[in-house]
């Protein structure tokens, strides 16, 4: 008798994906956002050091772009703390730091007014 595997029983997805932004623009300061399984990592270059932030899925309440000529800027949005902006990401990658950041935000949180 063949036995067959349950379809109930799933590998959990693990996230650990990174993108960087474009050294075209700014070949000194190149930003770095890393994905996952609980949040995001911000690593925004400066001239002289730089911010490194971590924010959790559930902690942030909206995602921004900013879509210039040939690049972007990203504007995240966390609950109770200053957006996050990161600059020169290619117009496709932002686009795709969007869809994975709203992807994993909690959707089914009831609002302030008692919305479902």
């Amino acid at each position: 008798m063949a036995s067959s595997v349950s379809s109930e029983f799933q590998i959990p997805k693990t996230m650990n994906e990174r993108f960087s932004s474009s050294t075209f623009k700014d070949p000194i300061r190149q930003d770095v956002i890393e994905f996952n399984d609980k949040g995001v990592s911000f690593k925004v270059k400066k001239l002289i050091g730089g911010t490194d932030n971590f924010v959790f899925y559930s902690d942030i309440s909206g995602v921004e772009i900013d879509n210039g000529m040939f690049f972007a800027t990203i504007r995240v949005i966390p609950r109770a703390r200053p957006e996050i902006v990161i600059n020169n990401f290619t117009k496709g990658d932002a686009r795709r730091i969007k869809e994975l950041i709203l992807e994993n935000v909690p959707n089914h949180r009831p609002d302030s007014f008692g919305n479902p």
